[in-house]
Order: C-alpha cells, then sequence, then structure tokens
C-alpha cells in the first residue's frame, strides 16, 4: 500500500508541472491572410500587390501615372 501512494503522488506531481508548464508557455502567433497576389505594372515593371494595383483592360500598373504615361505612349 505504501508503494501505491508513492507511486500516485509521483504521478499527480508530474502531471500538474505538465499542466503548469503547458499553461505557462505562449499561446501561438496567429497568422493573418495569406500572401497577397502580386502583379507587374507594365509601365516600370515593379511588382505590386493586385489588391493595389490599378488594371486597364488586360494590364496592371502600380500608379495612376503610369497607367496614364502608358496610354499617351500608345501602349494601351
Amino acid at each position: 500500500m505504501g508503494l501505491f501512494r508513492i507511486l500516485f503522488w509521483v504521478a499527480l506531481i508530474v502531471v500538474a508541472i505538465w499542466l503548469w508548464r503547458r499553461l505557462k508557455r505562449p499561446a501561438p502567433a496567429k497568422r493573418g491572410p495569406g500572401p497577397a497576389a502580386m502583379v507587374r505594372c507594365a509601365s516600370c515593371g515593379v511588382h505590386v500587390p493586385q489588391d493595389h494595383a490599378l488594371k486597364a483592360g488586360d494590364r496592371w500598373y502600380c500608379s495612376q501615372r503610369h497607367l496614364e504615361q502608358d496610354k499617351a505612349n500608345g501602349g494601351h
């Protein structure tokens, strides 16, 4: 009966330490949305996120200036 008591208390202490360490560990960082789709500016070649780019026909531009500049040069 004495050996059973010792094993019980050792097991209880091991479980308590395991739980304490697990609760003390910082939570994993939450991940945001995945990487944004990138497109290449038809004027300068810079890659920009698609949601920030401007589209004219099938061509993408990094800024309004480049879109207008490309239209003036007959690019579109």
